[in-house]
């Protein structure tokens, strides 16, 4: 069983990777020692190894680069998936540097200093805000560049980084619904305080991502756990719920978004001191969730609601 606590020391920006040593280890991968549940839990954004090249490259100090991580997700929920038998996927890159929960043309070719050489989407609105795959801000809009890229850079940040995460992603998920006819992504991120409208938001994309029960049984747990929990908004679920999310054909996805007020010192980036109570809640939570007959239950008629019932 590999360490996925790897992404980084807890009280620095991250590690001695160069960008030659995240290609040659994008992503952490670890299992329990015998699978026992249909679930998949997939950390995006709690990468916190930034190579040397990007960090001198960006105008904006080490601090304000982690603003768009979901700091430490990683410590609260890997070492209970793990026991609960559930495997583990999260990207050890920052998500400032490529996004993997964005569709992979979401680019901006403003950002490169040459065409790209690449498929483009028409520009929506995450790219319009400079979040798209290569992010062009921080989170709290912050220029992260001082120069434009070379042309080349997003197809080899795609290529070694962002495509091995989602190939290792689509094997696990063949994988669990091989040996229990469904599965489960837990696609787990944390979300600002001051955007936060309760202290988890659960986003299925208003009933099309995930049969019901896997919602209503999630909010049961958490809010048994103490929490208080939204639905979809404002987070309804990203690219990861669209590419993952499809019931019909026995793949669910549902996104947990967590307060970062609850555990996190937001303002220096570091675990804040109600970490460890906000870590055994979410445990306690995700036990109860968990241990359902998920095999059953997902095999039973899907009960999905219309868009315009939300």
């Amino acid at each position: 069983m590999e360490d996925c606590s790897i992404l980084g020391s807890e009280d620095t920006i991250g590690s001695d990777d160069t960008l030659e040593g995240l290609y040659a280890r994008p992503f952490c991968l670890a299992r329990p020692m015998r699978q026992t549940v249909p679930f998949v839990f997939a950390l995006p954004h709690s990468g916190r190894c930034y190579p040397v090249e990007f960090v001198q490259a960006s105008r904006l100090t080490p601090l304000t680069l982690r603003r768009s991580e979901d700091a430490f997700v990683d410590s609260l929920v890997v070492e209970t998936a793990l026991t609960l038998g559930a495997p583990v996927i999260a990207a050890r890159f920052p998500r400032a540097y490529v996004d993997v929960n964005r569709a992979p043309g979401e680019l901006d070719p403003a950002m490169f200093a040459g065409p790209l050489p690449l498929r483009v989407d028409v520009p929506g609105p995450r790219v319009q805000a400079g979040l798209g795959v290569i992010p062009k801000v921080v989170r709290d809009g912050a220029d992260i560049y001082r120069n434009k890229l070379a042309a080349g850079d997003a197809g080899e940040r795609l290529q070694r980084l962002y495509q091995p995460y989602h190939q290792a992603l689509q094997a696990l998920l063949q994988e669990t619904r091989a040996s229990f006819g469904a599965a489960v992504v837990l696609d787990c991120h944390s979300m600002p305080s001051p955007a936060a409208s309760s202290d988890i938001v659960l986003g299925d994309r208003y009933g099309v991502a995930a049969a019901r029960v896997l919602l209503l049984k999630a909010e049961d747990a958490l809010e048994s756990a103490g929490f208080s929990v939204s639905r979809n908004v404002p987070y309804a679920g990203g690219f990861t719920t669209q590419l993952y999310g499809h019931p019909d054909e026995g793949l669910h996805t549902l996104q947990i978004e967590i307060n970062r007020g609850l555990y996190l010192d937001e303002r220096t980036v570091r675990p804040g001191p109600h970490f460890a109570a906000v870590r055994e809640r979410l445990s306690r939570a995700l036990s109860e969730f968990l241990a359902r007959p998920w095999a059953m239950l997902l095999q039973q008629p899907l009960n999905r609601p219309s868009l315009a019932a939300e």
